[in-house]
């Protein structure tokens, strides 16, 4: 077998691998944020409910534990989209101001979870899946759950 043909092979499990570790960093930042978990964020964490970083906060602990478990196709592609399109705004709205650069206005992690999260959204998430596991488990005799396609690139 070529090394194109391995690759091409593991590209869904590399791809579920990829879509839990970038989800669960990101469920961590809201995790952070909202909850004040892992020391809390920079800065002090924001009052119950202050637009936009306790919101902002909510949506990253949301969005990455939904992405995390991969709740099915559709599910994991909007739960990605609404966390890409939280950090683009973070982006903008907060650092682009300081700088043009993500380096130098401290927008990196911003920018890596909202380009990361935008690639997970078109790709989808890989092998590994809430409901791609459950059709393992599911009883003899049982509907069974429809099986989601993946989209054809042409």
């Amino acid at each position: 077998m070529d090394t194109d043909k391995r690759l091409d092979a593991a590209r869904p499990y590399v791809l579920a691998l990829f879509r839990m570790v970038v989800s669960l960093l990101f469920a961590c930042h809201g995790a952070a944020t909202v909850l004040g978990a892992f020391g809390g964020p920079d800065g002090g964490r924001p009052a119950l409910g202050a637009w936009p970083g306790w919101w902002a906060g909510l949506i990253q602990l949301a969005s990455g534990i939904l992405v995390f478990v991969g709740i099915g196709d559709t599910g994991t592609r909007l739960a990605a989209l609404a966390g890409s399109g939280s950090m683009a705004y973070a982006y903008f709205t907060v650092h682009q101001k300081h700088a043009l650069w993500p380096i130098q206005n401290g927008g990196e992690p911003a920018a890596m979870f909202c380009w990361s999260l935008l690639l997970i959204t078109v790709m989808g998430p890989g092998a590994w899946s809430l409901v791609r596991v459950s059709r393992r488990f599911q009883p003899a005799g049982a509907v069974p759950v429809p099986a989601e396609r993946e989209p054809e690139l042409t």
